[in-house]
């Protein structure tokens, strides 16, 4: 089964509405895109649509948030970040206001829209602002337990999804706890850390490699911060080499944050697979994902290469 982590958050919105009476959603007149649209129909007194404005919609967000509301503020994620840094530093951020920025269609995989919609850098943006949550899921299930979680938590958050569909990985047992990653598959050659929709490339990998007799644990890491240092730690002593990948520039995003934590308590050989500092261009996800070296067999040849930097080491 395959579902975009938009439509899943889509549905959760509604499932949030209904338990809790707080919960408001604004979105920058792309509510049919980012799937708030279904929260509006259920619940036009808590929905603001705020135009082609989303510095404005962001301080709109801050101000609900002061009286009690736990607003989702909601566009594609090259909007959500980049346009409205400022608002989000001072407002949100500074503040340590409660409002969940909940983005959509970020990474390449936004396909055909080109570089001025394909968010590369929004992670980076996030993480780097102090008292700020930062989430990938990496699929559906994930995805809403994921929103329960981020109203749940008192302080800011940005939720990053995308807009193409994407395999099942989780069930509904699974449980998510922001500022933990989990191991999928248990390996000792080398550590594979993904998030978002890298997750199932890097599954796909995993079973590649064992064929081939290297073990590799695969690791899902949806909360870019704060990182689970402790499970990648572990994984560095445990595997002695790291690769990691996601659907974002490589400077700045989850290899950078596991680049840190090795760096300075375990350090270990990495190799980062992303979108290596360029913008990509128009084209299919399927596309993209090959041209610029996002899929399962990338990560495959990173590995083998890193397996021979392990054996220098």
């Amino acid at each position: 089964m395959e579902i975009a982590t938009r439509d899943a958050y889509g549905k959760a919105l509604i499932k949030l509405g209904k338990i809790n009476p707080n919960i408001v959603v604004l979105d920058a007149d792309l509510s049919k895109s980012t799937k708030t649209a279904d929260f509006a129909k259920e619940f036009p007194e808590r929905f603001f649509n705020m135009g082609i404005a989303e510095a404005n919609m962001i301080g709109t967000a801050a101000g609900l948030a002061t009286c009690g509301k736990i607003p989702f503020a909601s566009t594609f994620a090259v909007f959500a970040t980049g346009r409205v840094f400022d608002q989000i530093r001072m407002s949100i951020c500074y503040s340590r206001t409660n409002v969940k920025i909940c983005a959509t269609h970020g990474g390449i995989s936004v396909g055909e829209d080109g570089p001025s919609h394909q968010s590369i850098e929004d992670i980076a943006l996030m993480r780097v602002l102090p008292n700020m949550t930062v989430i990938v899921p990496a699929d559906g299930i994930e995805t809403e337990k994921a929103v329960f979680a981020a109203a749940s938590y008192n302080g800011p958050v940005y939720l990053r999804m995308g807009r193409s569909k994407i395999p099942v990985i989780f069930d509904e047992k699974y449980q998510f706890e922001i500022g933990k990653g989990n191991i999928l598959n248990e390996g000792s050659d080398v550590s594979i850390i993904a998030c978002g929709s890298m997750v199932q490339e890097s599954l796909e990998a995993g079973k590649e490699l064992l064929k081939k007799g290297i073990k590799a644990r695969v690791v899902n890491m949806p909360t870019i911060k704060p990182i689970d240092e402790d499970l990648i730690i572990r994984c560095a002593e445990d595997t002695g080499a790291i690769v990691t990948c996601e659907e974002h520039n490589i400077i700045g995003g989850l290899g950078s944050a596991v680049a840190e934590v090795t760096g300075e308590k375990c350090p270990v050989p990495i190799k980062r697979i992303g979108i290596n500092d360029k913008f990509a261009e128009s084209g299919s996800p399927k596309e993209l994902f090959e041209k610029y070296k996002l899929s399962a067999k990338y990560i495959f040849e990173a590995v083998q290469e890193i397996m021979e930097m392990k054996k220098q080491k």
